[in-house]
């Protein structure tokens, strides 16, 4: 079984050279991947969230990602948005500790942050707060995130290339394809 590193650099070829640039950044991809692929296989839900730019990838990624074409497990997928509609009202760390308890009674810490948006969004606040966090996070360096450039023109390609990477991944950790225990 190959290790995920070597797994994802041959994925990513298999591709072609429409996701070359994914390969420049394998090592913070494989990562922050290989770490969110280890919660999603001990059964910890997935709260998604996106700046407001991004809505349209979060409603892609929730109709997409446990479509029955996969033929694997339903993944517990959940927009925090569904979860406290009210989120963009929130100010202050005090209102998101608040929201981290409920989450942590709902899902008895057994959930982690999927952020996909820009690093100073108010919204990424809470995602970055965690460090089990999954962070395709934008203009901004982060410890165990993908970096991404809000500005590049490509930017909604790549995030469509990187979510069938990730879900590519998903299928193969699930089946034992790949060696996520590396």
């Amino acid at each position: 079984m190959p290790a995920f590193d070597s797994w994802t650099l041959e994925t990513i070829r298999a591709r072609g050279a429409m996701m070359n640039w994914i390969e420049e950044s394998r090592f913070e991809w494989s990562a922050a991947t290989l770490q969110a692929l280890r919660h999603i296989l001990e059964s910890k839900t997935l709260i998604l969230i996106t700046d407001s730019e991004r809505k349209w990838f979060e409603t892609y990624i929730l109709t997409t990602l446990n479509k029955t074409s996969n033929e694997r497990p339903i993944i517990p997928i959940v927009s925090l948005d569904s979860l406290y509609p009210s989120f963009d009202s929130v100010s202050g760390g005090e209102m998101i500790d608040v929201i981290d308890d409920m989450l942590d009674i709902t899902y008895k810490g057994d959930y982690i942050f999927w952020y996909v948006g820009r690093g100073d969004d108010k919204r990424a606040d809470i995602a970055k707060r965690n460090d089990e966090s999954y962070l395709w996070i934008m203009d901004e360096v982060f410890i165990n995130a993908l970096t991404l450039k809000s500005y590049d023109k490509k930017l909604d390609i790549q995030l469509l290339q990187l979510f069938e990477l990730f879900n590519t991944s998903l299928s193969a950790a699930l089946f034992g394809e790949v060696d996520i225990d590396e």
